[in-house]
């Protein structure tokens, strides 16, 4: 039998094992001295030394963000509806109102030209998402926020790494989020981590993750507990430095992947982006659309190749939203997108599988 290829598939080795028991021997299990170090070593190694604060979640780190910057009642953030809902979440959790702007298809990262349409007089901020680990048009965005004194945020949930001109991302906003779920591009087992540009941001973050206190029984604010544990700090410190050369193999599986596919349209990476590929999205052509859920099968089925599709409803249209918006690109994308494997365990022979099932069976059902 034909093994089966996974979608996404999370690399924990003995060396994370070992970092765990160090930390269950030394009895210091919730956030401690392992926080603060991951911390540290993820500011130098991915956002150019600036403060970042660990949590719990990418969630939690998105909800704390918007909180710390003063985001709550009455406000609107504009954000991308071609995206997993936690992003519309955290704004609704914060108070405020997610404004849905549509994307760019070539990117599936926010069309900068229309988030300007989208701003009105309680518009507070903009919030994009390097989807799929390519960077949106960062300079273009922070243009506006600026035109407009509009706060920027960035939601890096899948984009360790990546870059836009030259700067990384995590570095353009008030605060860029990390998520840290075993799916990412590295992992603390669960959690989230949270750069910020400004030591009140971090003091603010810091409070908000603890109950609202910095010292015991001190409390300053109503706040929650989002704390990371020593345990996923430890996870994620070994992950961290193994990322660089798992993001490099899946640059180097996707170029593969881009000379061999046939009949749809590959990921496209705009001249100053570094992609990082935290999925390999490819788009049907008109004619086999319908076919997706076809298509999608029998890859699975007959040659064990796993797909995913990321995602197939706006985030407005979800019944926890319930918005109407015209979003053209969006609706596009949510119904022609899948996602092929492109993560650093494939072996040479598992790509060559990929690309021969998906030209076959694409070609079969353009017949």
């Amino acid at each position: 039998m034909t093994e089966f290829i996974p979608p996404a598939k999370p690399i924990i080795g003995d060396e994370e094992r070992a970092a765990v028991d160090r930390v269950l021997r030394s009895g210091m299990v919730a956030q401690g001295p392992e926080v603060a170090a991951f911390e540290e070593e993820f500011a130098r190694e991915l956002v150019e030394g600036r403060d970042c604060v660990a949590v719990n979640s990418g969630t939690s780190g998105l909800h704390l963000g918007l909180l710390a910057a003063g985001i709550g009642e009455g406000d609107e953030v504009i954000v991308p509806a071609f995206t997993f809902a936690a992003t519309g979440n955290s704004v609704r959790l914060a108070g405020a109102t997610p404004v849905f702007a549509d994307i760019e298809l070539d990117t599936y990262t926010l069309d900068p030209a229309h988030v300007e349409s989208l701003i009105t007089g309680r518009t507070k901020a903009i919030m994009p998402v390097h989807l799929y680990g390519h960077p949106a048009r960062m300079d273009e965005l922070a243009a506006i926020a600026e035109k407009h004194s509009l706060m920027l945020f960035e939601d890096a949930a899948q984009a360790h790494g990546a870059k836009w001109r030259g700067r990384a991302v995590g570095t353009f906003g008030a605060f860029g989020m990390f998520s840290l779920y075993p799916t990412k591009n590295m992992t603390s087992g669960e959690g989230g981590m949270v750069s910020v540009d400004s030591e009140d941001m971090r003091r603010r973050m810091r409070l908000l993750r603890n109950q609202g206190m910095e010292t015991q029984y001190q409390n300053e604010l109503i706040g929650f507990n989002n704390r990371m544990t020593d345990i996923h700090a430890a996870i994620g410190r070994v992950q961290l430095t193994k990322v660089a050369a798992w993001t490099k193999q899946r640059q180097e599986n996707a170029a593969v992947l881009d000379a061999g596919l046939k009949h749809v349209k590959t990921p496209v990476v705009l001249e100053g982006a570094v992609h990082v590929y935290h999925q390999y999205t490819v788009r049907l052509p008109e004619d086999l659309v319908s076919k997706r859920s076809e298509i999608l099968s029998r890859l699975k089925d007959e040659f064990g190749v796993g797909t995913g599709v990321y995602y197939p409803v706006p985030t407005n249209e979800l019944p926890s939203f319930g918005v109407e918006a015209d979003l053209p690109a969006t609706r596009e994308a949510t119904r022609s997108v899948f996602s092929l494997p492109v993560h650093p365990s494939l072996s040479p022979e598992d790509l060559q599988r990929i690309i021969h099932a998906v030209n076959t069976v694409l070609e079969e059902a353009s017949a």
